[in-house]
Parts: structure tokens; C-alpha cells; sequence
């Protein structure tokens, strides 16, 4: 099918108004997927910045490994095929060859596992926190409460009406920009996954147990994560909003939020868990 100049020259500049579109929408939405995306997101935390520098160096030691063996692999072809090479070698041992394809990939090992070892480190040694957020995941939402902060726990549900698509929920996740957030997490009823890219956090919320990560967010803005275990048939439609804001918006926040979302322990649980807190 043949386009004039003129549908053409519409085609192409529906096409940049989307690209434009999709631009804004980035910059307005937060940390989030891209399209065409081949990178880490764009770090948040100091551990994320350190997930991203140890997979950097990963990258760099696995490209020379692997050109390495290329360029034995193709010696091999062009020195050691029968047209050039009719008198094969019967030689069966070489002691310094030997001992190199046994101690260089040791020393490889050694200089992954180092850094490796910091982070994983990191990761699961949980600073002296500024505030606790626990989480619990259902089928299929999330509820956070503040246990420091006052008896109030919110559900936070996928809303079909919000961008971006798949991740926009009805209330997000607030924590206060620079502090030390400890998160606790749990299942209420099958294994589930808190995980946010941007903040280097991915844990499992797992029924009858209290899983703890932590993160500090260095940048105000939105961030967005999803559950990271099959957890059943809505498991693509339960995503994490993290709102990070200034600590005075924070309090604001909290003020706010324990009168919408007093919690009543009078209330019988059985009464309590009947649904999304939402909805009550």
C-alpha cells in the first residue's frame, strides 16, 4: 500500500507527538519501565547505586571473558584445522597452561565474591531505622500500616483509571525523602514479592513469617514496583506506589491519613479482614 507525501508527513508526526507523549509521561509518572529498555532503573538508593556499579563491573568481566574465548575459538579454527595444520601436536600435558585455566578463574571468583559479599551485606544489615512500614500482600493488593506513626493501615489497590497503566493504585506508599525506612513484610494468604527497581529492594511476603528489608530514598518523586512472586490469577495487577516526599509533607501525610484510616481494634478481625480497607 502506497502513502502520498502528505499521509506520510501525518504518520510522522502522529508518531513524535506519541514519542513526545511518552517522554512527558515518564518524567511525570517517576521511576518506571521504558520502552525499549536494556538498562538497570535509574538508581534511588545507595544500594541500588551499588547493584548498579557491581552489575557495571559484572558486565565488564563477562564481555572480556567472553571475547577471550572467541578469539581462542577462532585461533583454534584458522591454526588448527586439518588443511593448515596436517601434522597434528601429540602433546597431552603443558604444567603452566594447566596451572593459568586453574588459578585465573579462581582470582576471577575471588574479585566477584568480594564486592558480592559488601553488597549482600548491605542489603541485609538493617541500619538503626527512622521508620517502620509494614507490608502485608493479599489477593491481590497490598496494605501498608505505620506502626510507629499511629493506629491507621490502608489497601492499596490497582486503579484501572490511573496512569502509568498497570501501576497507577488508588493510595500510595508515603515515606519521607533521606530517612532509613525498615519494611516489614508478610503474606496474608499466599507468597507474594515487595519489589521496587529503583530502590534495590525485593523480598518475599510470606504467610506465618516477618521478612525485613529497608531502603533510603535520596530523591523525592514516584516509584513504582510489582509483585515479584506468582501468587495467582490477578498476580500482574497488584503493583507498588511509592510516594517519597520532604519530611514536613510527610507529617502532613501522617495527619491526614490517621483520619481517614483510623483503625478500630474493637473491631472484631474476623470483621476486619472481611475486605480491602478501602472499601470499609
Amino acid at each position: 500500500m502506497k502513502m502520498s507525501s502528505g499521509q506520510m508527513g501525518r504518520r510522522l508526526l502522529g508518531l513524535t507527538v506519541a514519542g513526545m507523549a511518552l517522554a512527558a509521561g515518564g518524567a511525570a509518572f517517576g521511576q518506571q519501565p521504558k520502552p525499549w529498555e536494556y538498562t538497570l532503573q535509574e538508581a534511588a538508593t545507595p544500594v541500588m547505586e551499588n547493584i548498579t556499579s557491581f552489575h557495571n563491573l559484572l558486565l565488564v568481566i563477562i564481555t572480556i571473558i567472553t571475547l577471550f574465548v572467541l578469539a581462542l575459538l577462532v585461533i583454534v579454527v584458522v591454526k588448527f584445522n586439518a588443511k593448515a595444520n596436517p601434522v597434528p601436536s601429540r602433546t597431552t600435558h603443558h604444567t603452566l597452561i594447566e596451572v593459568a585455566w586453574t588459578l585465573i578463574p579462581v582470582l576471577i571468583l575471588v574479585a566477584i565474591a568480594v564486592p558480592s559479599f559488601r553488597l549482600l551485606f548491605q542489603q541485609l544489615d538493617i541500619p538503626k531505622a527512622d521508620l517502620t512500614v509494614k507490608v502485608t500482600g493479599k489477593q491481590w493488593y497490598w496494605s501498608y500500616a505505620y506502626p510507629d506513626n499511629g493506629k491507621f493501615e490502608f489497601d492499596s489497590l490497582m486503579a484501572a483509571d490511573k496512569q502509568p497503566r498497570l501501576l497507577g493504585v488508588d493510595n500510595e506508599m508515603v515515606v519521607p525523602v533521606n530517612k532509613v525506612i525498615r519494611v516489614q513484610t508478610t503474606g496474608a494468604d499466599v507468597i507474594h514479592a515487595f519489589a521496587v527497581p529503583s530502590f534495590g529492594v525485593k523480598i518475599d511476603s510470606i504467610p506465618g513469617r516477618l521478612n525485613e528489608t529497608w531502603f533510603k530514598a535520596t530523591k523525592v518523586g514516584m516509584y513504582y514496583g510489582q509483585c515479584s512472586e506468582l501468587c495467582g490469577k490477578d498476580h500482574a495487577f497488584m503493583p507498588i506506589a511509592v510516594r517519597v516526599v520532604s519530611d514536613q509533607a510527610f507529617a502532613t501525610w501522617v495527619e491526614e491519613a490517621k483520619r481517614k484510616w483510623a483503625r478500630d481494634d474493637s473491631v472484631p478481625k474476623s470483621f476486619a479482614e472481611a475486605g480491602p480497607a478501602t472499601a470499609r
